[in-house]
């Protein structure tokens, strides 16, 4: 398959959208697989967190992969062990193994870790090739993924489908268009001959950039919102608003598609608006739809504010990546370091919430959510190219 941008486009699409049905797979079912373990709130922070373990060593080493490999084989084996991770979940939610559940949820964020990076700075190459916005539609592509594995999902659990088997199939349906993929990735992008070191250029830019630094301070509040609704709201929505786990599927499900509507409609408004402003509104969207959610005693106005809180988190990782890549020199290394801290908060983030929600309910455990949301809304001038430039 020829390297043009328009196919390499595609396959980004591919690998997102099958990201987004790999990670709805199991988060549609996480009260299921809560109820199959037997184990607590606590506990199931707990086997959340392995992903953040697995995830953690991805991210933290995925820039220097990239670095030293380039996109291709880092994409690659991000996917693969992505995949591997579900069939390693599924054994142990077929033996009813804790520790089993754990490692399978440890190599599938370690592979989406290890990916995720690399795939942001393939597609933000590929937007300065294209001269027009891409990564809103290709982070479309991992809700619209979230979405059609949220359906699945919700009719799965309504006839009791065992959840070891909805995770194999969703490993075996997904690695043929994965391999297909594969094939229109070029080698070498992102890859540096010259002897820089990965951790100076993140302590430069973190430290010397203060643009980038706000930037990123956008990503990890979007990412956290994102990342917290992934993993939470099906139990939010059974735990905390009484609905039960097929209505809780549901819910997260309109999250996803929300979600998905946001992201494919993000380029018609960035030919309208600024990005700046498309991010704060997106922002102030989040803020109303996660403080109805924390606040609201009603059960159906909080559902209808995860609508919102889909829409409103929609835009600002992919934009805010965007901005990361044409705001300053060496687009590769300050896409990396703003992607590492959105891929640090969609993965660390929500587990250390269910630690808080064991002593005051998922519920409040949002407000650290909505703060950092707040926050996006507040730095949302920094996306502009020439503003906040390093002193």
């Amino acid at each position: 398959m020829p390297y043009f941008p328009l196919h390499r486009r595609r396959a980004l699409f591919v690998f997102f959208l099958v990201t987004g049905l790999a990670v709805a797979s199991w988060v549609t079912r996480t009260p299921a697989i809560r109820d199959q373990l037997e184990v607590s709130l606590t506990e199931m922070g707990l086997i959340l967190f392995s992903i953040s373990i697995g995830a953690m060593t991805g991210i933290l080493s995925s820039g220097k992969l990239v670095q030293k490999l380039g996109t291709k084989p880092v994409i690659t084996a991000g996917m693969l062990m992505m995949l591997s991770g579900l069939l390693v979940l599924a054994a142990g939610l077929a033996l009813k193994l804790v520790p089993g559940v754990a490692a399978g949820l440890m190599i599938f964020g370690l592979g989406i870790g290890v990916g995720e990076v690399a795939l942001n700075i393939e597609g933000a190459e590929v937007e300065r090739i294209m001269r027009k916005p891409a990564l809103s539609t290709l982070h479309a592509g991992f809700s619209l993924g979230t979405f059609i594995g949220g359906v699945i999902g919700i009719g799965l659990s309504s006839i009791a489908f065992p959840v070891s088997w909805h995770v194999v199939l969703t490993a075996v349906v997904t690695l043929p268009p994965t391999l297909w993929a594969f094939q229109a990735i070029p080698p070498k992008v992102g890859q540096q001959t010259e002897n820089t070191s990965p951790a100076n250029i993140r302590m430069l830019a973190i430290w010397q950039d203060k643009q980038l630094l706000c930037i990123a301070l956008i990503v990890l509040g979007m990412a956290l919102a994102e990342g917290s609704a992934t993993d939470w709201i099906p139990l939010l929505m059974v735990d905390d608003h009484g609905f039960d786990a097929a209505i809780g599927s549901m819910i997260y499900t309109g999250f996803a598609g929300m979600m998905a509507l946001g992201r494919f409609s993000g380029d018609f408004f960035l030919a309208r608006f600024s990005r700046a402003a498309v991010i704060r509104t997106s922002a102030l969207l989040g803020v109303i739809g996660i403080g109805l959610v924390i606040f609201s005693h009603h059960p159906y106005i909080a559902a209808g504010a995860v609508l919102f809180w889909g829409l409103g988190t929609s835009l600002g990782f992919p934009l805010a990546i965007s901005a990361a890549g044409d705001t300053g020199s060496n687009p590769a290394a300050r896409v990396s370091v703003v992607a590492t801290a959105g891929y640090v908060a969609f993965l660390v983030g929500p587990p250390l919430l269910g630690f808080l929600g064991e002593h005051f309910t998922l519920r409040y455990a949002l407000l650290v959510v909505l703060f950092f949301v707040g926050l996006a809304f507040m730095l949302s001038p920094a996306v502009t190219p020439g503003k906040h430039q390093p002193n």
